[in-house]
C-alpha cells in the first residue's frame, strides 16, 4: 500500500498532461478552410430512340441486308404479297405473314416497302427501284408527307428506228403468273 500514493500521483500527472495537450491544440489550431461542394453529376442525355422499341415504336437503323425487295403486290388486308430475293437467290412471291427464311417473316406489306420481323426485330426493306443507286435494301425513314414534291416532267418517247414499224399502244400483253405465289397462302 505504500505505492498507492505514487501510482495516483503518476496517473494524475498523465491526465493533467493529456488535458493540457488537448486544450493547447484547441487554442492554437489553424482555422478550417471552407470545403468546396462536390461537383454535380452530369446528367446523361436521354436517348429516346432506344426507348421506342419498348413502347411499340419502330427503330430505324441503316444496316446491310441480305434481303432485296424486287416488287410488291399491295392489296386490301392480308392479301398483299412481296417479291423478295434472299441472299442472291431467285426471287419468290410470298404473302403477308409468310416465312422468308427460318425465323424471318413478312410483318407488313406497303406499296414502296415491306417490314420483316427477324427474331422480334423489325427491319424495313425498301423497294429496289425506289431505294436509289448504292442504297440497296437499307432501312431508311419514309419521306415526309408534308414535304413539297417537285412535279415530274414526262420524258419524250425516243424515236423508233426506221427499220422497225411502230407498235400499237393498245396491244394487250399477257402476264404470266408468279411462281411460288398462291393467293390463299
Amino acid at each position: 500500500m505504500k505505492r498507492l500514493p505514487l501510482l495516483v500521483t503518476v496517473l494524475a500527472v498523465v491526465l493533467l498532461s493529456a488535458s493540457l495537450a488537448y486544450w493547447a491544440l484547441q487554442l492554437f489550431k489553424p482555422a478550417q478552410r471552407p470545403l468546396a461542394p462536390p461537383p454535380a453529376a452530369l446528367a446523361m442525355p436521354i436517348n429516346l430512340d432506344a426507348a421506342k422499341g419498348l413502347f411499340g415504336g419502330q427503330v430505324t437503323v441503316a444496316a446491310a441486308s441480305i434481303y432485296q425487295l424486287k416488287g410488291v403486290v399491295a392489296a386490301q388486308g392480308s392479301d398483299s404479297a412481296a417479291i423478295i430475293s434472299v441472299d442472291g437467290q431467285p426471287a419468290l412471291a410470298l404473302g403477308q405473314g409468310r416465312e422468308v427464311a427460318p425465323g424471318v417473316t413478312i410483318k407488313e406489306v406497303h406499296p414502296k416497302y415491306i417490314v420483316l420481323s427477324e427474331a422480334g426485330a423489325l427491319k424495313r426493306i425498301e423497294l429496289a427501284s425506289d431505294a436509289g443507286a448504292g442504297a440497296g435494301a437499307a432501312a431508311t425513314p419514309a419521306p415526309s408527307l408534308l414535304a413539297p414534291m417537285a412535279p415530274v416532267q414526262p420524258q419524250p418517247a425516243p424515236a423508233a428506228p426506221p427499220n422497225n414499224p411502230p407498235r400499237a399502244a393498245s396491244t394487250p400483253v399477257p402476264i404470266a403468273p408468279v411462281p411460288g405465289f398462291d393467293r390463299l397462302q
